[in-house]
């Protein structure tokens, strides 16, 4: 059953795209995947409100479905870029206030006492899908190696349901978030030509390189942990 919050949120995904559409246009390609990206939304929120039990989105959770919004409207716009070019002082400052606002749930969250598991997955789905996004759409001149910084969460995931080892629970490290950060910063700016395409390139592959070190030291220490007490790798 679709809960109250997540179609409010394809309400407002749809609204979205609509004002997008008046202003600069929007194809086809444009508006089937920002209604797609939008029911997968809603329909996972609305899956995962039901597994843990939330009845309701809490005020960092609503923070997070506007973010979830403006992502909809920069893989809508980077989908339609593909048939007809697209105006980046629209797409790069939405791209922009999405990351701004990764900062914004999690204090929300904090001050409001209101963190939890619903809301710990959903900021990170979608501060991972925003940077895959942004890495296909960067890749288009960079190269298609950058679609690697996007690809590393999934992969991380996949690998997940392979390893045995890599199932265990992490450690919380601070440094995995300003990692994310840097790469969508990165993207962003290499993403607005700003930067003469050598320097986005650099740029682009240092936050690649930071990423690589993140996901590697995560890999050695659930293989570390896994060695020490073999019987827990399944655990969370």
């Amino acid at each position: 059953m679709m809960r109250r919050g997540p179609l409010v949120g394809l309400v407002a995904q749809i609204a979205a795209l609509a004002v997008i559409a008046m202003t600069i246009g929007l194809g086809r390609t444009g508006w089937i995947t920002g209604i797609g990206y939008g029911l997968v939304i809603c329909v996972a929120l609305s899956w995962g409100m039901s597994v843990l039990g939330n009845g309701t989105l809490g005020p960092a959770n609503r923070v997070t479905l506007v973010r979830a919004t403006l992502v909809g409207c920069v893989t809508a716009l980077v989908a339609d870029s593909l048939q007809r070019p697209v105006p980046l002082d629209v797409l790069i400052p939405i791209a922009a206030v999405a990351l701004v606002l990764d900062a914004v749930d999690g204090y929300v969250a904090r001050s409001t006492g209101t963190a939890g598991p619903l809301g710990a997955l959903f900021d990170q789905e979608v501060d991972a899908f925003l940077i895959l996004v942004l890495s296909l759409f960067v890749a288009r001149s960079l190269g298609g190696w950058v679609i690697v910084i996007g690809a590393m969460r999934y992969a991380f995931g996949v690998a997940g349901w392979v390893l045995a080892f890599m199932r265990r629970r992490l450690p919380y490290r601070y440094w995995r978030k300003v990692v994310a950060a840097t790469q969508g910063i990165v993207l962003v700016v290499a993403a607005s030509g700003v930067l003469p395409l050598t320097f986005a390139g650099v740029a682009v592959a240092g936050a690649l390189a930071v990423l690589i070190e993140s996901f590697g030291r995560d890999v050695l220490w659930l293989w570390r942990a896994a060695l020490v007490s073999p019987r827990h790798t399944v655990s969370g």
